[in-house]
C-alpha cells in the first residue's frame, strides 16, 4: 500500500462511524498508543495513562458520528482530549509518583545490561525532572520534543498562540537542563 493508499484519520473515522470495524482497529493501532504516550508522560503513572488514553479513545468513538472532516485533525482533537483528562485527573486530587518504578524498561536486546541500566536511569531521571515541571511547561516539551508535533499544531492542541508555545518549550528545556546538570556524570553524559 503506497503512502497515498493509506486512509487518513479523518476517512478512518468517518468510516467507523458508518459501521466499518476494521476502520476501528486501524485509526485504534494508529492513535492509541500515541495517546498512552502522551498521558503517561505527563502523569507518569502507567495505569492511570492507560486509563486515560482508553476514555479517549471511547470519546473518540462517541464523537464519530459527528465528526466534520476538515474543521480539525483527528490527532489534534484526540491530544486535546488526553491532555483535558490528564488535566481533570490531577484536579480530582490523583496524585501519582514522580518514578517510573511502575513502568518497565524498553524491551531492546541490543545494549549490554549496563546500557540498559544506564538508559533506564537516564528514563526515570527525565521522568522525574519532567514531572516537576509546571503542568503547561511540561505538556509543551512533551508534545514538541517526545512526540515531535509542530509548534502550530501544539498550539492548537493547548489552545493558545504558536509564540506562547514557543516560550513555554524554551523555558521547559531550560529547568530541564538545570535539573539534570548536577546528575550529568551519574547518568553517564560525559563532555569528552
Amino acid at each position: 500500500m503506497t503512502a497515498s493508499q493509506v486512509p487518513s484519520d479523518d476517512a478512518l473515522l468517518m468510516l467507523f462511524a458508518n459501521g466499518d470495524a476494521d476502520a476501528a482497529r486501524a485509526l485504534t493501532d494508529r492513535l492509541g498508543p500515541r495517546a498512552f504516550a502522551v498521558a503517561l508522560r505527563l502523569l507518569g503513572d502507567r495505569s492511570e495513562a492507560e486509563d486515560v488514553a482508553q476514555e479517549a479513545m471511547l470519546r473518540l468513538w462517541r464523537m464519530a458520528p459527528d465528526w466534520r472532516p476538515g474543521a480539525a485533525q483527528v490527532g489534534t482533537w484526540l491530544y486535546r482530549v488526553v491532555l483535558n483528562l490528564c488535566i481533570d485527573r490531577k484536579r480530582r486530587g490523583r496524585r501519582v509518583s514522580a518514578g517510573l518504578e511502575g513502568v518497565p524498561e524498553p524491551a531492546d536486546p541490543a545494549p549490554g545490561m549496563a546500557e540498559r541500566l544506564q538508559d533506564g536511569a537516564r528514563a526515570q531521571a527525565l521522568q522525574a525532572a519532567l514531572m516537576r515541571l509546571p503542568e503547561r511547561q511540561r505538556q509543551a516539551v512533551v508534545l514538541r520534543h517526545i512526540e515531535e508535533l509542530g509548534n502550530p499544531e501544539i498550539a492548537a492542541i493547548l489552545e493558545t498562540s504558536t509564540e506562547a508555545v514557543e516560550s513555554l518549550t524554551a523555558r521547559g528545556r531550560r529547568a530541564l537542563a538545570a535539573d539534570l546538570a548536577a546528575r550529568r556524570e551519574e547518568l553517564g553524559y560525559r563532555d569528552d
